[in-house]
C-alpha cells in the first residue's frame, strides 16, 4: 500500500536522542529519522556508506581532518570505512538511509549510543 509519510508528525512522536526510528524501507535500504543532540562517538561503517538530510537544525559531521556542517536542507553521504561522529549543538531532526540492519554506531558497542535496530514508527 502506498501512503505518504509527514516527517513532522513522525518526529513529534518520540523525544529520544540518537535512537533511530525506520519510517520507510526500499531497495534493502531503511529510511530512519533522528533526533540528535550533543556529541556521538566517533566510529565507522566498513560495508556501508550513509547518507543524512537535515530536516530542522543544523548538524555537523566531524571527521579526522575535517568537519561539514549541515543546515536544514542540506544533506551529506558518508563514505562506508570512513571514521566520523555527529554533533549538534541544539536539538536537531535528521534523515539516514542505510542498508537495512545496519547497527547505528558502527564498529564500536557503546551501551549509551547503541540503539536497537529494526525500531519502527
Amino acid at each position: 500500500m502506498t501512503t505518504k509519510i509527514n516527517l513532522a508528525e513522525k518526529f513529534s512522536l518520540f523525544s529520544a536522542h540518537w535512537r533511530p526510528k525506520i519510517i520507510a524501507r526500499l531497495n534493502g535500504q531503511e529510511i530512519k529519522i533522528i533526533k540528535v543532540l550533543g556529541e556521538f562517538p566517533w566510529h565507522h561503517h566498513q560495508d556501508e556508506d550513509e547518507f543524512f538530510l537535515v530536516c530542522k537544525g543544523r548538524f555537523r559531521v566531524e571527521f579526522r581532518d575535517h568537519i561539514v556542517t549541515l543546515e536544514s536542507g542540506e544533506c551529506l553521504v558518508v563514505p562506508r570505512g570512513t571514521e566520523h561522529r555527529t554533533c549538534a549543538d541544539l536539538e536537531a531532526e535528521v534523515l539516514c538511509f542505510e542498508p537495512g540492519g545496519v547497527l547505528n554506531t558502527g564498529n564500536i558497542d557503546d551501551e549509551v549510543f547503541t540503539a536497537p535496530s529494526g525500531v519502527e514508527i
